[in-house]
């Protein structure tokens, strides 16, 4: 009976049609983990396609474990990004599945880019992983403590919905 069950999730699974951006309506929610070294927290995203393979949208971290040496009000934990993506998935023709998207980030602490790529798994859930890097901050202040949070290479990690 077990085998016959593991037949059939296997068959299911092979049925399913993922498609990792479909272009202009498209929707994704994305939640997951920030890393990076002064703090840990975080990361919400949304992004809306305009094409066939560019998309803009809206992303949030919230720092949660800081380093004890920083002393962080909620201002300093918190940032928002508008964000623009190039879905490349569909250009690279690796997998219908896949997309990578390289992308800016105009943000309430610096201009910034990203680069990310996200696997679906089926119609609405998949896996995501993202490089973001500041370009250019609005401080140099060294005494601000938010220049130490959100001014540094960060890795987001989590999951992907499609809405």
């Amino acid at each position: 009976m077990k085998n016959l069950f593991l037949i059939i999730a296997i068959v299911s699974v092979s049925f399913l049609n993922a498609q990792a951006f479909e272009g202009k309506g498209d929707q994704k929610f994305q939640v997951g983990v920030n890393i990076q070294d002064e703090a840990t927290g975080i990361n919400l995203s949304y992004d809306y396609g305009l094409g066939d393979n560019i998309s803009i949208g809206i992303s949030s971290s919230y720092a949660l474990g800081i380093d004890e040496l920083l002393d962080a009000d909620f201002g300093d934990r918190f940032d928002l990004k508008a964000r623009f993506n190039a879905n490349l998935g569909n250009v690279l023709n690796i997998d219908e599945n896949f997309d990578f998207y390289p992308g800016l980030s105009l943000s309430t602490k610096n201009f910034g880019g990203h680069v990310g790529a996200r696997y679906f798994f089926s119609e609405g859930f998949g896996i995501y992983s993202e490089a973001s890097f500041p370009l250019a901050k609005y401080s140099n202040d060294k005494l601000d403590i938010g220049y130490y949070i959100h001014n540094q290479f960060a890795v987001n990690i989590g999951a992907v919905f499609n809405l």
